[in-house]
C-alpha cells in the first residue's frame, strides 16, 4: 500500500508535467476525502472492547472484559462474554460529562446471584485507547476499576 508521502510526492512530480494535472488534482481530492472520512469512521465512543480490572484494594483486583457496541439507539454492553457472561441490561453515557453507568446481574464466586452497578467517567476521549475509571458495585462489595479499549 502507498503511504501518505508517497502519494504526495507522486502527485508533486505529476503535477510538474503539464499534461498530467488533471489525474493529479483528482488524487489529491481522492486522498484528502478518503483521509478525512477515515479519521470519520470512528464511531460511538464506547463501542470496541474494554479491559482492565477492579477491586477493593491495589492487591486484590480482578480482571474484566467489556464488549461494548452502538446499535443506532442503544449501547448494548457485554462483561466478561464467553460462558460465563454478563449481559449490562442498563448502558447509558451522558455526553454533557461523559459518564457513565452499567447495571446486570451475574453470580458471584459461589454461584449465587449478585447485582453489579458500575459507575464511570470516560477520559481521553480523543485517544483511541480511552479509559473509564469509577466505582464498581457488586453485591455488597465495592471498590474503584479502570478499563482501558484495545
Amino acid at each position: 500500500m502507498m503511504t501518505y508521502e508517497t502519494s504526495v510526492k507522486l502527485i508533486a512530480a505529476l503535477v510538474r508535467r503539464d499534461r498530467w494535472k488533471g489525474l493529479a488534482l483528482m488524487l489529491l481530492a481522492g486522498l484528502a476525502i478518503g483521509g478525512v472520512s477515515a479519521v470519520a469512521q470512528e464511531g460511538h465512543p464506547l463501542s470496541g472492547s474494554w479491559h482492565g480490572d477492579w477491586g477493593t484494594s491495589p492487591t486484590e483486583r480482578t480482571r474484566v472484559f467489556i464488549y461494548m457496541k452502538w446499535d443506532s439507539k442503544n449501547i448494548i454492553a457485554t462483561l466478561n462474554p464467553g460462558a460465563k457472561a454478563v449481559p449490562l441490561k442498563i448502558a447509558t453515557l451522558d455526553p454533557d460529562n461523559w459518564a457513565v453507568h452499567f447495571e446486570g446481574d451475574g453470580k458471584d464466586a459461589k454461584g449465587a446471584p449478585v447485582h453489579i452497578v458500575i459507575d464511570g467517567k470516560l477520559e481521553n476521549i480523543g485517544s483511541y485507547h480511552r479509559t473509564i475509571t469509577g466505582t464498581w458495585t457488586q453485591g455488597s462489595v465495592k471498590g474503584d476499576f479502570k478499563i482501558t479499549r484495545d
